[in-house]
């Protein structure tokens, strides 16, 4: 990536009742998982992933192919490259915040809650 104009992600989106669209490829119409999901539950399941994650006991990719509420889920949670004002406010600050290699903590948004692995 070139001088600080574009990163590159994956992440691991949960969705919650709250999520501005309350559907994905795991739960087509919100009513599996996504309805009864609070935005605790979800920021509790996140912290559970992300502790296994760096404790080795999974891979980040492998998580985000079954359990991202993100269509990205597909690709490991690859979202590619992008710019500043490509993604929701949250996501690009605590993603351009971070170093290549490391996963955030847990950042907000309307689409739900999130960890996300700086990738480039």
């Amino acid at each position: 990536m070139s001088s600080g104009d574009k990163v590159r992600a994956s992440h691991i989106l949960i969705k919650h009742q709250g999520s501005r669209r309350a559907a994905s490829w795991r739960d087509q119409d919100g009513t599996k998982f996504i309805k009864n999901t609070t935005k605790e539950s979800a920021i509790t399941q996140l912290k559970a992933l992300k502790e296994d994650i760096l404790s080795g006991k999974s891979k980040f990719e492998d998580i985000a192919m079954e359990q991202s509420d993100c269509s990205s889920a597909k690709r490991g949670g690859d979202l590619g490259p992008f710019g500043r004002g490509q993604m929701q406010k949250p996501f690009e600050e605590a993603t351009f915040a971070l170093k290549v290699g490391e996963i955030s903590d847990i950042v907000d948004t309307d689409s739900g809650v999130h960890i996300i692995k700086r990738t480039g």
